[in-house]
């Protein structure tokens, strides 16, 4: 049956090529909402560029008709712009009538009783609009287009039981499966295997695509760094090998993910050299201001997003290179530390090997033979983590990390089922050169890990 969805702003926000994901359906798309993206279309950061791009959808769109009579759209379905239906009378008293919601959800209704055979459905990311719709008995649905299930989330690893045969073989010249393993095991996912005939005897291997190998980099370490559980051990390993080019990690607070990027990445960049230079990002996303507001140049304003980073690199450091300047400074309290990591970070940058930036200044490069560390990539919407993957050049290596659980999330246009994150996670888990893991073990401290777990 064909339906009716009328779009509200923060769809189109979420998502600028939502226009393609109805099916044969009708897009109408209140005026009020073009209002909207007209006023945000300038605005620093993801909302802005999102309303930018949409407004190009929409243009292309233009070519093939009328936006007030009606548009056929190239898969199905049909799009217009609603100029009309607004009579206010519907709207129950007490609610204000001057909102751009208020005047949404009239429409909505006025649609419903002028086309009582065709369901209308109003179609928001808003959960206090959700709840006013439900109030005023229009039917109202999440733009569920990009959703990923909590349950059906990627792990990145799994438990598997084989004979003592099996893993012998593993360790000589890797193991092929005779028969369809169900579910499917994606290349590059790892295996805790267990012997089925001595349980005392365990391996953790990865699966390369076409065999079950043992773990290359068990024996190494990052910049003093060891992976200290299973999953770091499988983390680590997606970091440091150069065959995977693009890896996420994610995980709660203190599981390691921000650290153990960082140090994989100051080893193959500023000790090994096998990438030209690290670029640290992260999306802007505050409850307050953005970074627009903050004063200085890029670089000052980006130093208040960049503290994990900061504290990483000092952390590494100061277990690496200073033991003797701190058993100085533990002999005679009133020798200060000579290092800085403020020093550290600003020599680099000058060398042009670390960088700091936010998808802001991202847009139009090309970054080859480098390693992007992307941080609270949970924040991302999947358009813009597309858009991030796209700047790969050759040699490139890419790291997305972050925890996308609801209350990690401040972007109001993402939610722990549509983010950027989760989004990737699951679209490029089928490839040889993609490689994931989840970390679900609070290593930081043992007042950070009862925190996580309790509270």
């Amino acid at each position: 049956m064909i339906k009716n969805y009328v779009l509200d702003t923060n769809v189109i926000i979420h998502d600028p090529g939502c226009f393609y994901s109805f099916e044969d359906n009708n897009i109408i798309i209140p005026v009020i909402a073009i209002e909207e993206l007209d006023n945000i279309k300038k605005r620093e950061g993801m909302v802005g560029y999102h309303a930018r791009m949409a407004a190009r959808e929409l243009n292309k769109l233009r070519e093939l008709g009328s936006l007030s009579a009606g548009i056929n759209l190239p898969n199905g379905g049909t799009l217009r712009v609603e100029l009309n239906h607004m009579d206010m009378k519907v709207v129950p008293q007490g609610i204000d009538l001057h909102k751009n919601d208020t005047k949404i959800l009239a429409i909505t209704i006025n649609l419903q009783k002028e086309t009582p055979d065709i369901p209308t459905i109003l179609v928001t990311k808003d959960v206090y609009m959700a709840i006013k719709a439900d109030a005023f008995g229009i039917e109202v649905q999440d733009y569920i287009n990009d959703n990923i299930e909590e349950d059906d989330q990627y792990k990145g690893y799994r438990t598997m039981y084989l004979s003592s045969e099996d893993i012998s073989e593993i360790y000589k010249e890797g193991l092929v499966f005779k028969e369809a393993v169900e579910p499917e095991i994606y290349p590059n996912e790892f295996l805790h295997i267990i012997s089925s005939d001595d349980t005392s005897h365990e391996l953790l291997a990865r699966f390369d695509g076409e065999k079950v190998m043992p773990l290359k980099y068990t024996k190494e370490n990052a910049w003093g760094l060891t992976p200290i559980n299973m999953e770091q051990k499988m983390a680590f390993e997606l970091l440091m090998d150069p065959d995977i080019h693009f890896a996420t990690i994610t995980g709660g607070a203190g599981s390691g993910k921000t650290i153990l990027s960082t140090a994989v990445a100051l080893k193959k960049v500023i000790d090994q050299g096998i990438y030209r230079k690290i670029v640290f990002v992260r999306p802007t996303v505050a409850a307050g201001n953005d970074i627009g507001f903050l004063p200085g140049s890029e670089d000052d304003k980006l130093r208040p997003w960049m503290g994990s980073f900061y504290d990483a690199i000092e952390n590494l450091i100061n277990s690496k290179n200073h033991k003797e300047e701190k058993e100085k400074v533990k002999g005679n309290p009133k020798i200060k530390p000579e290092f800085s990591v403020e020093d550290f970070i600003e020599s680099y940058k000058q060398e042009g090997i670390i960088e700091t930036k936010t998808f802001t200044y991202m847009r139009g490069r090309t970054l080859s033979n480098s390693l992007v560390i992307v941080d609270e990539a949970q924040e991302l919407t999947p358009h813009l983590a597309k858009l991030m993957l796209t700047r790969a050049g050759f040699g490139a290596k890419f790291i997305f990390i972050g925890d996308p659980t609801d209350n990690q999330i401040d972007n109001v246009l993402v939610d722990a089922k549509s983010n950027g994150l989760v989004y990737t996670v699951e679209k490029m888990k089928p490839f040889k050169l993609t490689g994931h893991v989840r970390l679900s073990q609070v290593e930081r401290s043992p007042l950070a890990k009862i925190a996580e777990k309790h509270m």
